[in-house]
Protein backbone atom coordinates (compact mmCIF):
# COMPACT_ATOMS: atom_id res chain seq x y z
CA UNK A 1 0.00 0.00 0.00
CA UNK A 2 1.09 3.68 -1.13
CA UNK A 3 2.08 6.38 1.28
CA UNK A 4 0.93 8.95 -1.22
CA UNK A 5 -2.02 8.62 -3.40
CA UNK A 6 -4.22 10.69 -5.77
CA UNK A 7 -6.26 12.64 -4.03
CA UNK A 8 -4.30 13.61 -0.85
CA UNK A 9 -3.46 16.81 0.08
CA UNK A 10 0.31 17.38 0.79
CA UNK A 11 2.83 19.73 1.78
CA UNK A 12 6.00 20.79 -0.04
CA UNK A 13 8.81 20.23 2.97
CA UNK A 14 11.91 20.87 1.20
CA UNK A 15 13.57 23.41 -1.46
CA UNK A 16 13.28 27.14 -1.95
CA UNK A 17 11.22 29.00 1.08
CA UNK A 18 8.34 31.14 -0.68
CA UNK A 19 10.28 34.98 0.29
CA UNK A 20 12.86 33.64 -2.31
CA UNK A 21 10.36 32.32 -4.93
CA UNK A 22 9.85 28.65 -4.13
CA UNK A 23 7.42 26.34 -3.47
CA UNK A 24 8.77 25.27 0.60
CA UNK A 25 5.54 25.65 2.60
CA UNK A 26 3.21 25.18 -0.29
CA UNK A 27 -0.09 23.16 -0.04
CA UNK A 28 -2.08 21.47 -2.93
CA UNK A 29 -3.53 18.36 -4.14
CA UNK A 30 -1.37 15.31 -5.72
CA UNK A 31 -3.21 14.96 -9.26
CA UNK A 32 -1.24 11.91 -10.35
CA UNK A 33 2.00 9.54 -8.90
CA UNK A 34 4.64 7.74 -10.81
CA UNK A 35 5.95 5.15 -9.05
CA UNK A 36 8.54 4.08 -10.86
CA UNK A 37 10.06 7.72 -11.23
CA UNK A 38 9.15 7.79 -7.59
CA UNK A 39 7.18 11.71 -8.60
CA UNK A 40 4.37 12.90 -7.54
CA UNK A 41 2.61 16.19 -9.44
CA UNK A 42 0.99 18.85 -7.16
CA UNK A 43 -1.80 21.32 -8.39
CA UNK A 44 -0.25 24.71 -8.43
CA UNK A 45 3.10 23.72 -7.29
CA UNK A 46 6.51 23.31 -8.93
CA UNK A 47 5.33 25.62 -12.39
CA UNK A 48 7.97 25.53 -15.26
CA UNK A 49 7.79 27.76 -18.01
CA UNK A 50 7.76 25.52 -21.90
CA UNK A 51 8.26 27.27 -25.38
CA UNK A 52 6.03 25.72 -27.78
CA UNK A 53 6.71 25.91 -31.36
CA UNK A 54 3.96 27.87 -33.62
CA UNK A 55 2.07 25.66 -35.21
CA UNK A 56 -1.63 25.60 -36.88
CA UNK A 57 -4.43 23.02 -36.02
CA UNK A 58 -6.93 21.38 -38.06
CA UNK A 59 -9.05 23.81 -38.30
CA UNK A 60 -6.43 26.74 -38.67
CA UNK A 61 -6.23 28.34 -35.38
CA UNK A 62 -2.20 28.91 -34.63
CA UNK A 63 -0.75 27.08 -31.39
CA UNK A 64 2.60 27.76 -29.09
CA UNK A 65 4.06 29.91 -27.36
CA UNK A 66 4.97 30.35 -23.99
CA UNK A 67 3.07 28.01 -21.77
CA UNK A 68 3.39 27.26 -18.08
CA UNK A 69 2.32 23.81 -15.99
CA UNK A 70 3.19 21.80 -13.24
CA UNK A 71 6.22 19.47 -13.26
CA UNK A 72 6.51 16.45 -11.10
CA UNK A 73 8.58 16.99 -7.82
CA UNK A 74 10.51 13.97 -5.94
CA UNK A 75 7.98 12.01 -3.35
CA UNK A 76 10.57 12.68 -0.76
CA UNK A 77 10.04 16.60 -0.90
CA UNK A 78 6.06 16.31 -0.05
CA UNK A 79 4.44 14.98 2.82
CA UNK A 80 1.03 14.32 3.92
CA UNK A 81 -1.13 16.99 5.65
CA UNK A 82 -2.25 16.35 8.93
CA UNK A 83 -6.82 16.42 8.38
CA UNK A 84 -6.80 17.53 12.19
CA UNK A 85 -3.84 19.73 12.47
CA UNK A 86 -3.67 20.90 8.89
CA UNK A 87 0.34 20.39 9.66
CA UNK A 88 2.32 17.97 7.70
CA UNK A 89 2.65 14.39 9.10
CA UNK A 90 4.13 10.99 9.08
CA UNK A 91 1.79 8.47 7.59
CA UNK A 92 1.38 4.91 9.19
CA UNK A 93 -0.19 1.70 9.08
CA UNK A 94 -2.34 -0.56 11.07
CA UNK A 95 -4.72 -3.35 10.61
CA UNK A 96 -7.95 -3.64 11.42
CA UNK A 97 -10.85 -6.44 10.83
CA UNK A 98 -13.90 -5.79 8.79
CA UNK A 99 -16.47 -8.19 8.44
CA UNK A 100 -18.74 -7.77 5.57
CA UNK A 101 -21.27 -10.01 4.57
CA UNK A 102 -20.50 -12.44 7.37
CA UNK A 103 -17.04 -12.45 6.31
CA UNK A 104 -13.86 -11.21 8.41
CA UNK A 105 -11.39 -9.48 6.32
CA UNK A 106 -7.73 -7.82 7.45
CA UNK A 107 -7.37 -4.54 5.59
CA UNK A 108 -4.61 -1.96 6.22
CA UNK A 109 -5.58 1.41 7.33
CA UNK A 110 -3.21 4.72 6.46
CA UNK A 111 -3.47 7.06 9.70
CA UNK A 112 -1.29 10.32 10.27
CA UNK A 113 1.34 9.53 13.13
CA UNK A 114 0.52 13.36 14.77
CA UNK A 115 -2.97 13.23 15.28
CA UNK A 116 -4.28 9.52 14.80
CA UNK A 117 -6.61 9.88 12.42
CA UNK A 118 -7.64 7.81 9.22
CA UNK A 119 -6.81 9.25 6.41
Amino acid sequence: MARIKKGDLVQVISGRSQARGGDRGKQGKIISVDATKNRVLVEGINFVTKHVRVGQTQRGTKTGGIETFEAPIHVSNVAIVDPETKKPTRVGFRQEDVTKDGVTKTVRIRYAKKSGKDL
